[in-house]
């Protein structure tokens, strides 16, 4: 058994309040549970407005497969146009 954790920062430009951030945060979490079930929280940066850090868990037993479904995940991220990647770290255990 192989778990893979994503921890994932996002800048949220247009967010001009938490309620503004939390439309953006849940709708993309829901879309890629949804997607690629996988587990999805906001996990840090929760009081500001602009920022996000999202975590998101795995567990296969293959590592390539949790490899490809968390560079899915980032792809749908990226392609969010309602905020920006800026960082990415990910373990395989």
């Amino acid at each position: 058994m192989h778990v893979g954790t994503l921890l994932v920062e996002i800048a949220i430009p247009d967010s001009d309040s938490l309620k503004d951030k939390r439309q953006v945060v849940k709708s993309l979490l829901d879309s890629i549970r949804r997607k690629y079930n996988v587990s999805a929280a906001e996990v840090d940066q929760n009081d500001i407005w602009r920022r996000a850090g999202l975590g998101f868990a795995v567990v296969s037993n293959n590592t390539v497969l949790v490899g490809e479904t968390f560079d899915k995940v980032v792809k749908e991220i990226d392609s969010e146009y309602r905020c920006e990647l800026l960082h990415r770290e990910q373990e395989i255990f």
